[in-house]
């Protein structure tokens, strides 16, 4: 084989390797189906069992997208930064599953498992969405061994042979291998996919299995750069996670990498005692370097969960919420040092939702107050107090997360409510924020509404005004009865907002209002409805703690 002819099998190669993994992903993924979620929710606080649910998780992915999975449930505060980093230790497990499939492509019978694409295929023409799911997973395997086994030829060829021994003789130092591991897998964005490349060159002879052994621990680092990248745009959590992941993974490979160093020649005699016969009757070293790569997870990884909370604390401290320092003083009544009292803590919990209550009510009034009369001074204070309502959010959120697992069913039926409440509190948070930039807009537009206009307005306000007290009574007493005020109230404003139009557009004919301003009255009265929603919401997710408001 001609190096040009070499080079495009390699390439080729890479592709259909990629492809097949993401066909296996693609099939597991629907198999799993919302399980995932589940599991995650389980792990709770034992770190044992979050890096069990990892592996789990990453087994069936076949990639290192549980890290950004992770990072997700994060941001959206599902799940702690503790319990994320032990299902994300687990995942650095699961992961070399992949390894060890690829490592199946050295057995004689070999050339029958790439028939799993064609059977793959054909099932996927079966009208049955689960036989398609399997035909996607057994066409990802059949692919995968179709890869390897195209790589393998390239690398066989003697230019190429020739060009990576020539090379890896060059760097044939510890250190610069397992840097070539880190900064291809960070470019690459998949451990997986690095690892899967090695395993061809090692089974081709192209590389030692001593050096493949760098370069494989370099890939486990590297592939923190997806969780990194993952983390970006994401809140401060989500960053602390993947900078702490990216810390305790250091330590392992730092760690790793020394004493393969030191032992090196006895490891390379002790994992080429695992290595299986090919075709041709050679023993290579595929299966040496993909149990080498489970064997340093299955070890390292466990020994980290002890290392997680001071290494946390430790990041947390170094990166620093700008908000912690802005907006710590509106939190007045939860302390994490009561979590471990629930019954108390979530007495403390339900007063400061009522002080996040209270900053929505005065953004609203405030807000509201900017459409008809803009004062920029008045505009400072409302977007002020959005950060503190945002910011209380999160906090009580967090809290939530904390006080969940120790509760007892009345307690968790509580938070749940609670997890509801406080998005409906900080969404009328946010549409008092929002009537502050319309009324920017009007101002720089010189547009007013008419005074029948802001009449109307009055009355929609005065409805919803009496729905917020009604609202703060409903979530402080539980008391049923005033639900159906809450109900007469979000009726009284769904009728007023029809009125409103028709009205609107009389004046309009009349040419007694603007037709510029139909826009700014459909987007305001739009939002006092929804505000109206969502306080009939709050009162209904503490009466059923579902959330539920279709029993009205």
């Amino acid at each position: 084989m001609d190096t040009p002819t070499a080079i495009m099998y390699l390439l080729v190669g890479v592709a259909v390797l990629l492809v097949g993994m993401r066909f296996m992903s693609g099939g597991l993924k629907k198999i799993a189906g919302r399980g995932f979620r589940r599991f995650f929710r389980k792990t709770q606080n034992n770190p044992f069992l979050g890096m069990g649910m990892g592996v789990v998780i990453s087994t069936v992915i076949h990639s290192d997208a549980t890290s950004a999975l992770v990072i997700g449930f994060i941001n959206a505060g599902v799940m702690t930064i503790a319990q994320g980093l032990a299902i994300i230790l687990g995942g650095y497990i699961g992961t070399t599953v992949t390894g060890i499939l690829a490592s199946f492509s050295s057995l004689p019978i070999s050339l029958y498992l790439l028939a799993f694409a064609f059977i793959g295929i054909m099932m996927t023409f079966i009208n049955h969405e689960k036989v398609k799911s399997i035909g996607e997973i057994l066409c990802g395997l059949g692919l995968l061994f179709f890869g390897l086994a195209v790589m393998k030829d390239a690398f066989g060829a003697t230019d190429i042979q020739n060009f990576c021994t020539n090379l890896f003789g060059a760097i044939n130092f510890p250190l610069l291998l397992f840097l070539v591991g880190v900064v291809v897998t960070a470019l690459a964005q998949s451990s997986t996919a690095v690892t899967g490349i090695v395993i061809a060159m090692v089974g081709s002879g192209a590389m030692g299995l001593s050096s493949a052994f760098y370069i494989a621990l370099g890939a486990t680092l590297g592939t923190v750069a997806t969780t990194l990248l993952s983390s970006l745009s994401g809140n401060i959590d989500g960053k602390r996670t993947a900078v702490t992941a990216f810390v305790l993974r250091t330590l392992s490979s730092l760690t790793a990498l020394a004493l393969v160093w030191i032992f090196q020649e006895p490891l390379t005699n002790f994992f080429m005692m695992m290595a299986i016969t090919n075709a041709k009757g050679v023993a290579t070293g595929e299966f040496p370097l993909a149990m080498f790569l489970v064997l340093y997870n299955v070890i390292f990884m466990p020994l980290l969960i002890p290392l997680i909370k001071p290494v946390t604390n430790l990041v947390c401290r170094l990166i620093r919420d700008k908000s912690d320092a802005k907006y710590a003083h509106v939190v007045k009544y939860i302390d994490d040092k009561l979590v471990k009292t629930p019954e108390i803590a979530l007495m403390q919990v339900q007063k400061e939702i009522v002080n996040m209550f209270d900053l929505s009510l005065q953004n609203y009034v405030a807000g509201l107050k900017q459409v008809t009369d803009y004062n920029p001074e008045l505009s400072k204070e409302i977007t002020s107090r959005e950060g503190e309502i945002d910011y209380l959010n999160a906090r009580i959120t967090d809290f939530l997360i904390k006080v969940a697992p120790l509760a007892q069913s009345r307690g968790e039926q509580k938070v749940g409510a609670y997890f509801h409440v406080i998005n409906d509190i900080e969404r009328i948070g946010d549409h008092g924020y929002n009537f502050n930039e319309t009324g920017l807009t009007m101002q720089n537009e010189d547009l007013r509404f008419s005074p029948a206009a802001v009449m109307e307005i009055k009355e929609m306000d005065a409805v919803l005004l009496d729905m917020f007290e009604v609202a703060r009574e409903v979530f402080l007493d539980k008391r049923r009865d005033s639900l159906k005020k809450l109900r007469v109230g979000e009726e009284k404003v769904h009728k007023l907002k029809s009125d409103f139009y028709r009205h609107h557009y009389e004046r309009v004919i009349k040419d007694e209002c603007s037709q510029q301003m139909t826009p700014y009255i459909s987007t305001l009265i739009v939002e006092l409805e929804r505000i109206a929603d969502h306080l009939t919401n709050i009162g209904y997710s503490i009466i059923n703690p579902t959330g539920s408001v279709g029993d009205k």
